[in-house]
């Protein structure tokens, strides 16, 4: 479990073949100070397990399915990534709670700079576009984020999401050098996910009821 809180920007060093997925090696000396094997690193909001390290670089599988459904395929030699280890138990919830397994990709729209923040637009896929409210909380390669505004059901075109980034996450993760056309991990609010499934079982039942 993660909240979504950067701690690191890593830098991918190696990808390997791996079956039909990769292994990862990772350069993050802040992560891999007490990392274990078999402990859980959030990789631009993937949560992937360690199976080996040295003193700055951990090693991660990443199955297909993986690569299939985040942005992690896009990457290459030298991307840089958002790192946060596992939350401990009784530490405060600085963001969400964040799982670490990513709902779909997101595409940059656009992005507004302003004063001292920044604004990025981004399309989400039309079946999360639900989960994402108004002032709710999103993850967006693994940062926490609160949505600042969201595009209406009836609108034309792809659904979309804008997040405003202050100065300390725009220097303290990948996101401030996020340009139109980049593509991102989004993980949806966990409680929004579960009312969708609990209403997706009712609705049936009632119709069945009648």
């Amino acid at each position: 479990m993660f909240t979504g809180i950067i701690t690191e920007i890593g830098e991918i060093t190696r990808i390997a073949p791996a079956g039909d997925g990769w292994r990862l090696t990772v350069r993050a000396p802040g992560a891999v100070g007490d990392a274990v094997h078999g402990e859980s690193i959030a990789v631009s909001g993937v949560c992937l397990t360690v199976v080996d390290s040295t003193s700055d670089t951990f090693d991660a599988d990443v199955m297909k399915q993986t690569l299939d459904v985040s942005a992690l395929a896009g990457i290459g030699v030298g991307s840089r990534v958002n790192i946060e280890k596992a939350m401990p138990v009784g530490a405060r919830l600085g963001g969400h709670i964040v799982q670490g397994h990513v709902d779909g990709v997101g595409e940059v729209l656009e992005v507004r700079p302003g004063d001292k923040w920044q604004v990025l637009r981004i399309a989400l896929p039309e079946a999360l576009a639900p989960l994402v409210v108004d002032k709710g909380s999103i993850s967006v390669d693994g940062t926490s984020l609160t949505v600042s505004a969201v595009s209406a059901p009836s609108a034309a075109g792809p659904a979309w999401f804008e997040v405003s980034l202050i100065p300390e996450t725009l220097t303290a993760t990948t996101l401030g050098a996020r340009a139109v056309g980049d593509h991102v991990n989004l993980e949806t609010d966990i409680i929004a996910r579960h009312v969708e499934r609990l209403l997706a079982f009712r609705a049936p039942a009632e119709g069945h009821s009648r």
